[in-house]
């Protein structure tokens, strides 16, 4: 899809501020945007990002691509706090990329959409510290430091900017949508403080009855699986030596641990038939998919892109479209596009489509901008219109100058009549030519009827003007409408809006974990102080993340290191996240000493 109406960031990112970005987006993408709200973040919060991108950057030294540790200094991801929206925004801006805030989950398109501008959509919220080793929520972990470091990359950027042009245009139906506010429902119960385990298996339930309910994947959830291979559980080099870049891999301590077991977790070459392996957001991927470059996966990319609609165009992809039974946008060759569900389609006796007609609200559109008076408030009942050439005539009605019809008795002002190849018959009064880059593109008739090959009537003149598309094929079909901003797909982000988590200041553990982020910000650490805040944390006997934190500042040879490991041991025995995160913890700084101690 074109998209030089709105533009995407270029070198006058560099002198943007938050607000400009925001702005320079279009209406319809705005409604997803929120402006970073810092003092949501609570002095836990804080930690928790600390510990994870601690963990994180330890854990993944090694494993993951070397180019995500330069990724992390260069777009804005600070380890010891968690970013702000500008901080990314000015180190993205020198790449030619920005970020946005969002509120968790939004619809694929709307995603796809950011994506194919340069921008990243990021969600603000930050995961609990039960939920540190996964999370099916996105939280800044994931979106800030998953997807960001590797912009870095051209050929990676590349590719995402491209999956975004690519996904814009991809079918989707009314299944899909249902799945994914099934999956943003279970994302925000997860992380809800208030949910139960019933409200869990609940949502749960319902995510699988969405899945259950669809038949043939659409274009667009074949996609997700690609994205979901690449972008998010993505290995590069090759099945017995790779490297993790993968969003979803590098946000998860979890996975990003447990994928390197060759054993339980296959490596299989990436190729395009990995949009035939389904995926699972909740648990654990039983194999994943190794890209030999960056520039690999922008050519799996296109080669799956090759057989959608918008490719290929003409009757399978009107078929393919009418099935989807969401708004698509069909273009004829003459560039006129029709937005709206397609209700039905006419073919000759070779499979041909030679008429086709919408429902509902339509849209007529030349290269993704509304013609004045052919909005959804002017055809809100739906349109149809003839596809393919008049008889007697060399070459398509587009391609003819008005002189040039006129001499043919097309005119207007006066009566005409049009007999298709097709068997199709237009009759009226044509009171408009419309013209776009030196083409006709539609007809206006007043008093018009319109017949089927069979003699069926189309449309009466009783029910108002008659408005034909112009063209001989239907060149490409997209979801989506042309003009998204006349003619937006959600009025809203989702049904259901993530809840505001707050935090109270006064709060007692609240003033520990702001004392040890005062600590690690500017200094000033002292014993007695140490020793009162130990003390204090005993009233606080459930707060693992102070204990696991106080025990990173100090190091194995501190005199509370004995006392604050046999405290994180009481969690260790569990077999919830908590006890796993500081399981590894725990091993981790043994290791570690054990090192210092032999250098």
């Amino acid at each position: 899809m074109d998209l030089s109406k709105h533009g995407q960031l270029g070198a006058e990112a560099l002198d943007m501020t938050y607000r400009d970005l925001i702005d320079k987006l279009p209406s319809h993408l705005r409604v997803f945007v929120r402006e970073q709200d810092y003092a949501q973040y609570s002095p836990k919060d804080q930690t928790t990002w600390r510990f994870v991108l601690r963990m994180l950057t330890k854990q993944l030294s090694e494993s993951a691509h070397p180019i995500y540790l330069e990724g992390i200094e260069k777009t804005g991801i600070t380890l010891d706090r968690i970013p702000t929206i500008d901080g990314m925004n000015e180190k993205l801006a020198q790449l030619g990329w920005g970020a946005v805030v969002v509120d968790g989950f939004i619809p694929p398109a709307i995603f796809m959409e950011f994506q194919a501008r340069r921008i990243l959509p990021i969600a603000q919220d930050m995961r609990s510290a039960d939920h540190l080793l996964y999370t099916p929520a996105p939280d800044i972990v994931h979106e800030a430091a998953g997807h960001a470091p590797f912009i870095v990359d051209d050929d990676y950027a590349e590719y995402l900017q491209f999956f975004g042009e690519i996904g814009m245009k991809a079918l989707a139906t009314n299944a899909d949508f249902e799945v994914y506010e099934a999956i943003r429902h279970l994302s925000i119960v997860k992380e809800s403080t208030s949910a139960t385990a019933e409200d869990v298996e609940a949502a749960e339930q319902r995510l699988s009855a969405s899945l259950a309910a669809k038949n043939e994947p659409s274009e667009a959830a074949l996609l997700s699986r690609l994205h979901w291979w690449t972008v998010e559980y993505g290995l590069v080099g090759e099945p017995d030596n790779y490297y993790l870049f993968g969003a979803g891999l590098l946000s998860s301590l979890g996975e990003s641990a447990s994928c390197l077991n060759d054993t339980v977790v296959r490596k299989l070459p990436l190729t395009v038939d990995c949009i035939e392996t389904d995926y699972d957001i909740t648990t654990q991927q039983p194999q994943l998919f190794v890209t030999t470059s960056c520039r690999h996966l922008s050519q799996v990319l296109e080669q799956f892109s090759q057989g959608m609609a918008f490719r290929i165009g003409g009757t399978q992809a009107l078929r393919k479209a009418m099935a989807s039974k969401s708004v698509v946008t069909a273009e004829y060759s003459s560039g006129l596009q029709v937005s709206g569900r397609l209700k039905s389609i006419v073919t000759d006796a070779m499979g041909n489509a030679v008429y086709m007609a919408t429902e509902g609200p339509t849209q007529l559109a030349c290269q993704n901008e509304a013609l004045d008076g052919q909005g959804i408030d002017d055809h809100p009942n739906g349109f149809g219109s003839p596809i393919g050439r008049v008889q007697n005539l060399t070459q398509c009605l587009s391609l003819y100058t008005v002189d040039e019809l006129a001499e043919k008795g097309i005119k207007k002002g006066t009566s005409v009549s049009l007999d298709f190849v097709s068997g199709i018959i237009v009759r009226g009064v044509l009171e408009k030519i419309e013209r776009r880059n030196h083409r006709n593109v539609l007809f206006t008739f007043s008093g018009c009827t319109v017949l089927g090959p069979k003699g069926e009537l189309l449309f009466d003149p009783e029910w108002g003007r008659y408005d034909m598309a112009i063209g001989d094929q239907i060149h490409s079909v997209f979801g989506g409408a042309a003009d998204r901003e006349k003619f937006p797909l959600y009025a809203k982000p989702s049904r259901e809006s993530t809840p505001d988590k707050g935090w109270q200041p006064e709060s007692g553990v609240m003033a520990l974990y702001q004392l040890l982020n005062t600590w690690q910000w500017q200094g000033g650490l002292t014993e007695s102080g140490l020793q009162a805040f130990f003390n204090d944390l005993k009233e606080y006997p459930r707060e693992w993340l102070a204990r696991a934190e106080l025990l990173c500042m100090l190091g194995c040879d501190h005199p509370l290191a004995a006392p604050l490991k046999a405290e994180l041991e009481r969690f260790r025995k569990n077999q919830d996240q908590p006890g796993m995160v500081i399981d590894r913890l725990l091993k981790a700084m043994s290791d570690e000493h054990r090192k210092l101690k032999a250098s």
